[in-house]
């Protein structure tokens, strides 16, 4: 069991059999009486956010979640195949588990996929990816005074917004976070 001084963010807890991961934890101690901590806990399954209050004295449970790094075989149009680089076991995991992850994925991309009770719960892409732009409106001479952006589609199917003077074929950086451009960059070794 975790006592309530060792909470911390990204703490994964189980409350009523789900797991939780602490987003973020506030230690409260009042001028009279006893103190408290207060928590934002994300459910791991749901992907919903719950505010939950622990006394001083209580204590949690730890999710049995554990964390794989596994490579990205395919998308067979309903699920993701991905593979335990250790033990070759392929796991399939539908778009909806994956979430915003799905935007990044390249095939042979390593990630690291978290299980819970042997069933895959969610799946953690680098905080930075280089893609393809697949296509992408040409850039118009003279209008690059400005941050003027321009809509485009990486080899993923993502859509994002880049600079004008980003052209189609060109590799790019997006910051896995935020959906966002970052820079150009050069075709990366083996891709």
């Amino acid at each position: 069991m975790i006592k309530t001084d060792q909470f911390r963010k990204r703490l994964k807890i189980e409350i009523d059999g789900e797991p939780y991961v602490m987003v973020d934890v506030d230690f409260v101690r009042p001028g009279k009486g006893q103190g408290f901590v207060r928590t934002k806990l994300k459910n791991l399954m749901s992907g919903s956010t719950v505010e939950r209050t622990f006394k001083s004295n209580e204590t949690a449970k730890p999710a049995s979640v554990s964390d794989n790094d596994m490579q990205f075989l395919y998308d067979d149009g309903t699920e993701f195949t991905f593979m335990n680089m250790q033990t070759y076991d392929q796991v399939a995991i539908t778009r909806e588990t994956l979430g915003d992850a799905v935007n990044y994925l390249y095939e042979n991309m390593i990630v690291s996929v978290s299980f819970f009770n042997e069933m895959p719960i969610g799946v953690e892409v680098p905080n930075f990816v280089e893609l393809e732009i697949t296509e992408c409106e040409p850039g118009i001479k003279g209008n690059s005074a400005t941050n003027t952006m321009k809509p485009a589609i990486v080899s993923s199917g993502y859509r994002l917004n880049v600079p004008l003077f980003v052209d189609q074929n060109e590799w790019i950086r997006i910051d896995t976070r935020t959906g966002d451009y970052v820079e150009r960059c050069k075709r990366p070794e083996g891709r």
